[in-house]
């Protein structure tokens, strides 16, 4: 599970898109899901690209558009222009990270990484998104203090960047218990604490509630508290990282409601795997998704 991401990735930029508007429309519509009511349009729903690997970017877009939204998270360049001409947003871009491991929690990767966000800010901001992921990396050994000093040197050396072009560089929370042995930013006050020091409204936490429930538990209070520190969330069924239906601990409609009720304009992104063989099974899994959290 602890590179399942990246593999994944990896594999879409192998697969290409591969498959028709007709046979993408065909899909989605044996899923069932072109006959639901309209969103309440109360939460801005996204869902991460990397989740859905044998759908064709093409696909899911159709299939999201149809479901009632229109944002996907985790998309690169290369497939911007297939997202624009269907009219979705990339609510999250990426691209410009080295790997999950090798972050700005460890100064030996901040030159390589200074010299792929520079530019990739550019691009974002060119291409009309807001939203850039970046990672703290691992700790190999490092206390947590020094690990915050390295974050803070690297990223305050992009972040006039990131200002000046409008962008919000967003660093996620992931859990160290399952899967990212070793990640520094396994925790809320890890991340909360690199936000205070940097004082920037482009920076923000990628708050995955998947990952902290493991971590730590106490997401609606956290989220409640904290929440000007959170730029985006990302969603996920405990344990096992599928479904948020009854089947998992989870209890999505009051964690949706508890941001609804923010002053929060951002997205709440699917990234749950779905469990179903087929695709439109999967689609299926979506559907239920989007509509458990759209309060």
């Amino acid at each position: 599970m602890r590179n399942s991401r990246r593999a994944v990735l990896k594999g879409l930029a192998l697969s290409g898109v591969g498959l028709t508007a007709t046979s993408a429309l065909s899909l989605h519509a044996h899923a069932g899901t072109s006959q639901h009511a309209a969103l309440k349009g109360n939460i801005k729903h996204a869902v991460a690209r990397w989740t859905f690997p044998d759908l064709s970017i093409e696909e899911l877009c159709l299939a999201i558009k149809d479901m009632g939204f229109s944002a996907i998270d985790l998309v690169g360049p290369d497939e911007w222009h297939i997202l624009k001409k269907h009219g979705v947003h990339c609510s999250m871009c990426n691209g410009a990270e080295l790997n999950l491991e090798d972050g700005w929690c460890d100064d030996r990767f901040h030159e390589a990484l200074i010299e792929r966000y520079i530019p990739h800010i550019e691009k974002v901001a060119a291409a009309g998104y807001t939203n850039l992921i970046c990672f703290s990396g691992n700790k190999r050994g490092m206390d947590n203090e020094t690990g915050l000093k390295n974050a803070v040197k690297g990223l305050s050396q992009i972040l006039p960047h990131a200002e000046k072009h409008g962008v919000v560089l967003q660093m996620e929370l992931f859990n160290s218990k399952v899967n990212h042995p070793d990640y520094m930013a396994d925790n809320s006050a890890w991340g909360i604490e690199l936000c205070r020091r940097l004082g920037s409204a482009h920076f923000k936490l990628l708050y995955d509630i998947y990952h902290m429930q493991i971590s730590e538990g106490d997401i609606i209070r956290t989220i409640r508290d904290n929440h000007q520190y959170f730029g985006h969330y990302h969603t996920a069924g405990v344990p096992g990282r599928h479904e948020i239906d009854d089947s998992q601990e989870l209890y999505y409609p009051a964690i949706a409601k508890a941001i609804k009720d923010l002053p929060f304009d951002g997205y709440l992104a699917q990234e749950f795997i779905p469990t179903p063989d087929s695709k439109a099974g999967k689609l299926k899994s979506l559907n239920q998704a989007i509509r458990i959290c759209d309060v």
